[in-house]
């Protein structure tokens, strides 16, 4: 983890407090922080740091424990990776999701959020918009590989083929991205480890379905975002399912209830200010729809159309 990166962290654990963290650094290489502790002074959690990866979720203080998501076996990280970077390769099945989401984005100063980054794609097109990018998942296995890429620049994996048939792929990344203005860190996108108001953009794409607090996500990327000046882009394919998410939590997707109706129209209601649940609000410029493809193998893939919000205030 980049030793600047502490300047706008707090913990997780005592928020809405914002208390600041200690670095205790024990081993470093210039700026990266290779192992160490964040201190919270208040609660006394403590998050580690090893091998680069600063583990800020407070549900994973833990380390050694087992994770039973789906997202931390190898097949789907191999997946994701396809999805985020098979175009940097020449594969010809990708879409233009990530390169079509970032048209949506302006360029500006300041420091950009990717919440739910998986394996780090949207960050480095954030950081190509913004002065620093950083991307947050509560996945182990996508940070270590999105971590892997950005400090070694190439990253070789197996790619699913057909039953136990496997293809060598490697990604490059193109020699303008700078991994300088780049960090990766595991985080619960529902309690951002990050003072209020401090980015100049935020991002959530394909998460708010598989979370168990949508709104909470929702008012926590209002928290971290600067309260004038500010881009948000939000976008999802609003696939609610009770496995991540209790029925009375959905923001869509059922006839009645406080969020009743489909959830592209109640997440803008709910960025617009309704129900006094954001603020300060946020002003909708565009809405649309970006196609994002998983590749489970050779002959099988999912086609998802996945709406999106493009906000402002």
């Amino acid at each position: 983890m980049k030793s600047h990166v502490t300047d706008f962290l707090i913990c997780p654990a005592c928020l809405p407090k914002e208390m600041r963290l200690t670095l205790d650094v024990r081993e470093s290489h210039g700026i990266e922080v290779i192992s160490g502790v964040l201190k919270c002074p208040q609660c006394l959690s403590n998050y580690a740091i090893v091998g680069g990866i600063a583990n800020l979720d407070p549900q994973q203080r833990d380390l050694t424990a087992e994770t039973k998501s789906k997202y931390e076996e190898s097949e789907v990280v191999s997946s994701y990776l396809w999805s985020h970077y098979a175009d940097l390769f020449g594969d010809e099945e990708v879409t233009g999701a990530y390169p079509e989401w970032a048209e949506q984005i302006v360029t500006e100063t300041g420091f950009a959020l990717d919440a739910g980054c998986a394996v780090g794609r949207f960050t480095f097109e954030l950081s190509r918009k913004f002065d620093f990018a950083v991307g947050i998942d509560s996945s182990r296995s996508f940070i270590a590989q999105a971590r892997k890429l950005l400090l070694e620049r190439r990253l070789d994996f197996n790619l699913k083929r057909e039953g136990n048939l496997r293809e060598k792929r490697a990604i490059k990344l193109p020699e303008s991205w700078d991994e300088t203005k780049v960090e990766y860190i595991v985080a619960d996108a529902q309690a951002l480890p990050f003072r209020s108001h401090c980015f100049s953009c935020v991002a959530s794409l394909n998460l708010v379905d598989k979370l168990p607090k949508p709104l909470l996500h929702l008012k926590e990327m209002s928290r971290a975002a600067m309260r004038t000046g500010a881009q948000l882009l939000f976008s999802d394919p609003f696939s609610w399912s009770v496995a991540y998410t209790q029925e009375e939590d959905w923001l869509g997707g059922r006839d009645s209830g406080a969020y009743a109706g489909e959830g592209l129209d109640n997440v803008q209601a709910i960025l617009e200010g309704e129900a006094s649940e954001i603020d300060p609000p946020w002003t909708i410029e565009n809405r649309g729809e970006v196609w994002w493809k998983i590749r489970n193998h050779r002959h099988h893939f999912e086609l998802i159309r996945s709406c999106f919000i493009k906000a402002v205030r």
